[in-house]
C-alpha cells in the first residue's frame, strides 16, 4: 500500500490548521501520510519532497509519489493547474469540484428525484428579466452562480409604487428606471442566478439556514459529520457565517423553533443529508469525498436546498474530518488495488 499525500498550495505544514490532524489520524490508522506544495512534484524522478510529522515535528524528506492525493485546495496559478493536471495521471484525487449554483440545479433538475426540494431558479443575464421576474414573484434573490460567501446577494421586493433592494445592511429603494440602471453594471461585470425568495427566519426574526456536513468514511458510504443552523447574527439576510452569521447547537434550535416538531424535523434534515450526497454522486463521473449541503425549511416545514458545496469550511472541526477522510482514502488505496 503506498501513502497519501496532502497537496496544499501553502509551502509548509505548520501553516495550514488541517495539515496536523490528518498526520495524527494517519498515524493512528497506520498509513503512511505526508505534506507537501505544487512545487515539491518532481516528475522526472517520481518523487516529491515533502514534509512528515515525526516526534511531534515536521521533518522534510524526499518520498515516493502518493498513491491518493487529497487536494484540499484549489490551485492558485496557472502553472499549479498545469502540476495538478499531471499529477492526476498518478494519483487518486480525493475531491472534485460540483460546479456552479446553475450545473447543480440543472443535474438535480433532470434527475427528477429530488427536484421537489429546488428552488425555481435561471441565470440572470440582462435588467428585463429581473423586472420580469418581478412581475410575477414579490420577493426575488439573486445570487452569484459561483460561491461568493454570501457577498453580493441581493433581496429585491417590489411594494405599490418602488422597488426595495437589499444587500447587507444597505436598503435602498428604486423606481424601475433607476433600478435597471443599478443592476445593468452588476450584472454585466458578473454572472448571476435569479429564484423566488424562500424565507426561512426564527421565532425571533432572524434569517437562518441548515449546512449539513456529510463525508464518506472508511467503507466508502456517506456519514453526517455535523449538522448545525446558521443563523443571521442582526438584522442582514444573510446567513453565511463568514458574513456575520453565527453557528448555533442544533438540538437546542430545533427545541426553541420547533417545539414538538423537533425531533421530526432532525430526522428529515439527517435523512436528506444522506439520501441526497448518495443521489448526488451518482449524478457525477467522480464520487465526492465530502459535501456541505444548504438547505432552508420555510414557515409550512417545506424543506428547500439552497446550494451545494464540495469543500465546506471545518474550521474546529479539523479532527472529526480526519477521522473520516483518512479511512476513506486508506479506502481508495484497496479499492483502486495500487501497487
Amino acid at each position: 500500500m503506498q501513502g497519501i499525500g496532502m497537496l496544499h498550495f501553502r509551502k509548509n505544514p505548520v501553516d495550514v490548521k488541517k495539515a496536523y490532524p490528518f498526520a495524527a489520524v494517519a498515524k493512528m490508522e497506520g498509513v503512511h501520510f505526508f505534506y507537501f506544495s505544487f512545487n515539491n512534484v518532481d516528475f522526472d524522478t517520481m518523487k516529491i519532497n515533502g514534509w512528515m510529522y515525526e516526534e511531534g515535528k515536521w521533518i522534510k524528506k524526499r518520498v515516493d509519489f502518493p498513491s491518493v492525493v487529497i487536494n484540499t485546495c484549489n490551485p492558485k496559478t496557472e502553472n499549479q493547474k498545469i502540476i495538478l493536471k499531471k499529477i492526476k495521471k498518478y494519483a487518486i484525487l480525493t475531491s472534485f469540484p460540483v460546479g456552479n449554483k446553475m450545473k447543480v440545479y440543472k443535474k438535480v433538475k433532470k434527475a427528477k428525484v429530488f427536484a421537489s426540494y429546488l428552488i425555481p431558479s435561471t441565470t440572470l443575464l440582462q435588467t428585463e428579466e429581473l423586472i420580469s421576474f418581478l412581475k410575477d414573484q414579490p420577493r426575488v434573490v439573486i445570487k452569484p452562480l459561483s460561491g461568493n460567501h454570501g457577498k453580493k446577494v441581493f433581496f429585491i421586493e417590489k411594494t405599490e409604487e418602488q422597488f426595495k433592494v437589499t444587500e447587507g445592511f444597505n436598503i435602498m429603494y428604486m423606481n424601475e428606471k433607476e433600478l435597471n440602471s443599478y443592476f445593468c453594471p452588476i450584472i454585466a461585470a458578473q454572472k448571476f442566478l435569479m429564484q423566488p425568495f424562500i424565507e426561512c427566519k426564527t421565532k425571533s426574526g432572524l434569517t437562518y439556514d441548515f449546512r449539513l456536513h456529510v463525508q464518506k468514511n472508511g467503507e466508502g458510504k456517506w456519514e453526517i459529520t455535523l449538522i448545525y443552523p446558521r443563523i443571521s447574527g442582526n438584522a442582514k439576510m444573510i446567513s453565511n457565517i463568514s458574513s456575520g452569521g453565527y453557528r448555533g447547537e442544533l438540538a437546542s434550535f430545533l427545541e426553541d423553533e420547533f417545539d414538538e416538531d423537533s425531533k421530526k424535523v432532525k430526522e428529515n434534515l439527517e435523512v436528506f443529508a444522506l439520501t441526497f450526497s448518495t443521489h448526488l454522486d451518482t449524478l457525477y463521473e467522480h464520487s465526492f469525498d465530502e459535501l456541505g449541503i444548504d438547505v432552508g425549511i420555510d414557515a409550512n416545514q417545506r424543506l428547500w436546498l439552497f446550494e451545494v458545496n464540495w469543500r465546506p469550511g471545518s474550521k474546529n472541526r479539523e479532527f472529526d474530518v480526519a477521522k473520516r477522510l483518512i479511512p476513506y482514502c486508506k479506502y481508495l488505496l484497496n479499492k483502486n488495488s495500487i501497487p
